[in-house]
Formats: C-alpha cells, structure tokens, sequence
C-alpha cells in the first residue's frame, strides 16, 4: 500500500481499521480505491480550482437518498475525500460494455430517469456557457493554447444559447458528467457514481452526453430515448439531446486542456481535446444539427 494512501486510510474514521490491501481503480482525475466493502476516493491535484465539494457532498447523499447511487460512508469537504458502498457483482462500463451487454443504454436510461424524477435538490446549476467562460479564465493563465477557431465556434453556439432559452426546460438534478465508468452495471441495474460536476439542469444533458462518451450509434441512441421516455420521444426533447452532444463536446475540449496544462498523466489530454473539438465542429456543420436547432427555434 503506498505511504500516503495508508496516511489517509488512517485519518478516515470508517477505514482507520482496515488491514488489507487496496485496490486501485480507474479515474481520469483522481484516485479511487477498493477497500473490501468501501470505494475510497482521493480527489486529484488542481481539481479544487473548479470543483465544489461541499455541493459535490450534497448531491452525492441526495443522488443515493434517489437510489441510484451507493451509500455515503464518509466525506470530508475540505479534502474531497469521499468513502461510499461497493456495489457487489458491478462492472465498471466503457463502450464496449454499452455495446456488448445486452441492455445496458436502456438500464442507463432508467437509471437516469429516476434521478431526474426524484424531486431531489442539488445545490448548484449547472450552466454551460458560464462554465465555458470559467474555464476560459483558468486557461487564460497557462501557456495552453486553444484550439484553432475554438472562439469562433463558441461565437457561432450563440444561436443555441438563444434556442436553448426560447425554449427551456424545467430543471431537474442531474449528473452532468455521464461518463461511461460513472456507470456499474449489475446487469440488471445501473448505477450511477461520481457527483462533482452534478447540478440541476435540463435533463437532455444526460442523454446527449453519456450519448457521446459511450460513441452510441443511432440504435443505441434509439434505445436510450425509448427507455427514458417509455415510448416515443418528443421531439423537440430529441433535439435538444442531439444539440448537448456538440456543446458537451465544445465545454470537456476545454476541460482536457486544463487536465494538460495541470500536467495529469493519465492519458494524452492535448489530443483528448483535440479529438472533442473536431467531433464538436463536425456535428454543428452538420444538416442534422441545423435541423435540430431549427426545430427549438420554432416551439
């Protein structure tokens, strides 16, 4: 067991006891440990400049208070360390899991959609443009560069700023950052973990981003939006999930240029923003999206 994670085991009042190993897990930012029947988290360097843990806290008591997540053992918002249940015979989902466990958009779904209609309160909204602009500012202290036309295609999102509040939805709590490892599938059920982008916002936000993050093709896509809504979608719900898959692209290019100039080595986070933004770029010159759009701008 490495030195400071066995210091920090020892300050954590429901761990100090633990004799055994611990099991590191996955995690692009921060370190998260399996301890028997407890998941330790340790929160990564640089992450309390743009993340609330004390509203992280919050929504991961209501978020399993809705019973979608695991229980809270223990958390400490000055630190960011967090203990929560294991869940037993869960598996860590990535994009083959959504691609080859039978089910798994639709277990995705409902799980959503019960965090949605749990009529918990998050502290926090979350706002897309306002988070752009934050991150903005945090990069504008790096020697980071954006990428070429970045500007220009936050410039030409205007228009979905306008559609999105021509037309709002009510806002609901959310997870907000719907990776596919934020989800563990039992095979009969998901579950949902890690709450520190969490806050109340249109629900569309969920499906369009854990859309792109688990790369859904259009029958999975299908499937997450029956099972969400029990049947056919809205239409003007399937665009505003289709309109988050380009902005969600547009905020997390900006996000792994922070992870790069913070020096994370957990993966090449230059061509992780390279790569969103080029996505981004391709679908808001794409006739669908100009279709989507369109269809907000008429309700």
């Amino acid at each position: 067991m490495q030195d400071d994670i066995a210091a920090i085991i020892a300050d954590v009042p429901p761990l100090s006891g633990w004799q055994g190993s611990a099991q590191r897990l996955g995690g692009l930012t921060n370190r998260v440990y399996r301890l028997g029947d407890a998941i330790l988290r340790v929160p990564g360097e640089g992450t309390a400049a743009y993340i609330d843990r004390a509203a992280e806290a919050v929504a991961a008591e209501a978020a399993a208070k809705a019973g979608v997540s695991p229980d809270v053992l223990y958390v400490n918002t000055t630190t960011g360390i967090m203990v929560t249940r294991h869940i037993d015979g869960s598996t860590t989902m990535t994009p083959h899991g959504f691609r080859s466990r039978p089910g798994a958009p639709a277990r995705a779904a409902q799980a959503l959609r019960q965090l949605h209609h749990s009529g918990q309160t998050f502290p926090t909204r979350f706002e897309l443009f306002a988070m752009i602009d934050e991150y903005l500012r945090l990069l504008s202290g790096t020697d980071v560069a954006l990428p070429q036309g970045y500007h220009g295609v936050v410039a030409e999102a205007e228009a979905v700023r306008v559609a999105l509040a021509r037309s709002p939805a009510p806002l609901v709590p959310c997870h907000c950052d719907p990776l596919c490892e934020n989800f563990l599938d039992t095979g009969s059920r998901m579950w949902i973990v890690d709450w520190e982008y969490a806050g109340m916002n249109d629900p569309m936000w969920d499906l369009g981003d854990l859309s792109v993050e688990a790369e859904f093709d259009a029958a999975q896509d299908a499937a997450l939006l029956a099972a969400y809504f029990n049947g056919a979608a809205p239409p003007q719900d399937v665009a505003r999930m289709v309109i988050y898959k380009a902005m969600c692209d547009l905020l997390w290019t900006l996000w792994g240029l922070i992870q790069h100039a913070n020096g994370n080595p957990a993966e090449d986070f230059q061509a992780y923003a390279d790569t969103r933004f080029a996505r981004c770029r391709a679908l808001m010159a794409s006739p669908d999206f100009a279709h989507h759009l369109a269809c907000l701008h008429r309700a």
